[in-house]
């Protein structure tokens, strides 16, 4: 038997900025990120988003509540901006 996937579906609303574009995950507390790009932003969000959940279980503190396990043999499809 394979490893135990568990994912939470997150939404990031991304925004321009003075810098750039501001990306934030009204979902997580504190889960912001900016960047040069749409792309960077988003990606830079997804890296702070990992680093609260790591925190968070290090503390033993509950990550999120909407939680799904996936089935050993799943994939997903991802819409996603990227700029041309």
């Amino acid at each position: 038997m394979g490893r135990k996937h568990n994912i939470s579906y997150l939404t990031i609303q991304v925004e321009p900025n003075d810098d750039g574009f501001l990306a934030r995950c009204g979902d997580i507390e504190g889960a912001f990120a900016e960047g040069d790009t749409v792309q960077e932003a988003i990606f830079n969000c997804i890296d702070v988003i990992q680093m609260i959940f790591e925190y968070r279980r290090e503390r033993g503190e509950k990550v999120i509540d909407k939680i799904e396990e996936l089935p050993e043999k799943y994939g997903l499809t991802l819409a996603f901006p990227v700029e041309v």
